[in-house]
């Protein structure tokens, strides 16, 4: 997984980030969005980095702590639901991984997002397709945003009771419709999602 960023570090093209997102799929909660500059050592605990979503959460919360722990510079950006109701949800995203890249501590050479280019951002960069799974810092992001995402969706359950979001994480479910369709939508849901406004009352 770590091929590509050798190999752009090689040409003199590093720090080499990597973005990604989590929440994009859901209709309540924010989208969040981390970038993530990773050493050029091989950390055994960093070995297991993959897709947030092939990975059980127990062990994201394993490797949240070791990227925090021994990344070179990341950042987490949370954008409200209702600012990606303004923005739309993929203009949302790509203004997500501006404020990230932008937000790291040291400047990239080279930045690689996951599956589609990203404009304006301070650097160089390559979409990858596949990318959580096929580059290390893309997956590093993508553990980091997963998991505080799903940290504030635990908390938002205690704020915002009725709605299971510690269980469903705000996606879809047949959960969240049921107490959606028992009290309607909450100012954490996304509104401009069509299963949300039709169940406006």
């Amino acid at each position: 997984m770590r091929t590509l960023e050798f190999t752009l570090a090689r040409q003199g093209l590093g720090p080499v980030a990597g973005v990604d997102e989590a929440g994009r799929g859901a209709c309540a909660g924010p989208l969040v969005v981390a970038a993530c500059v990773l050493s050029t050592s091989q950390l055994k605990s960093l070995a297991a980095l993959d897709d947030s979503k092939k990975l059980s959460e127990p062990v994201r919360e394993k490797l949240y702590s070791a990227v925090v722990r021994h990344a070179v510079s990341w950042k987490v950006v949370a954008i409200p639901a209702a600012e990606v109701d303004r923005l739309g949800v993929h203009v949302a995203n790509i203004e997500g991984m501006r404020r990230a890249v932008a937000g790291l501590s040291v400047r990239p050479g080279y930045v690689l997002s996951d599956g589609f280019h990203v404009p304006g951002l301070p650097a160089p960069s390559l979409p990858v397709i596949g990318g959580d799974a096929n580059a290390a810092c893309i997956a590093a992001a993508s553990i980091l945003a997963k998991v505080t995402r799903d940290r504030m969706m635990v908390a938002l359950d205690d704020e915002v009771p009725g709605y299971q979001f510690a269980v469903h994480k705000g996606y879809s479910t047949a959960l969240h419709m049921e107490c959606l369709d028992a009290r309607g939508p909450s100012a954490e849901h996304r509104m401009s999602y069509r299963n949300v406004r039709d169940r406006l009352a």
